[in-house]
């Protein structure tokens, strides 16, 4: 056959999968109706994980009927809640986490200079006292955590401050 210039088919068994397209590539091809987070391509209405490889697989989900009835009512909460990887939010450190552990190490380092024992953090009236007038004073935690995670920070953070001072 080659010989009069005409060539075979070709072969029917070839996979018709995109080898090389990553989930950024469908997002920037699609537009706001995907996202992506930590390698997964998500369907910005409906949650789901969509298959980034095959495009068909996209093109099937975004004809569908639940597709459509999600898109309708996303539309109508005006609320872009985007779903994310279990990695990606375990990353993400808040302000309010990084202002309770400030508040507690505060608290902790407070009771210390005043030599007020940390058993009395335990006690209801200061409890309610913190939870009232104090921001994220409910967070803190009884006087046995305390002692545990908290009172070896302040104790190593004042050993350094004193290392320093005395150089």
């Amino acid at each position: 056959m080659e010989r009069f210039g005409v060539k075979s088919p070709p072969s029917r068994n070839r996979s018709k999968t995109a080898l090389y397209v990553t989930p950024q590539d469908r997002v920037t091809e699609f537009g706001s109706e995907l996202h992506e987070d930590g390698g997964k391509l998500f369907c910005t209405s409906c949650n789901v994980v969509l298959n980034h490889v095959r495009k068909s697989a996209i093109n099937d989900h975004l004809k569908s009927k639940t597709h459509t009835k999600r898109k309708a009512e996303f539309e109508e909460q005006n609320v872009r809640k985007k779903q994310r990887t279990l990695t990606a939010s375990l990353q993400c450190n808040s302000t309010a986490q990084t202002e309770k552990t400030s508040v507690i190490q505060d608290f902790v380092k407070m009771c210390l200079e005043a030599n007020i024992p940390l058993e009395k953090a335990d006690h209801p009236s200061v409890r309610a006292f913190l939870s009232r007038y104090v921001k994220n004073g409910s967070s803190i935690p009884k006087s046995d955590q305390l002692r545990k995670a908290y009172l070896p920070d302040g104790y190593d953070n004042e050993n350094q401050l004193i290392n320093t001072e005395d150089r």
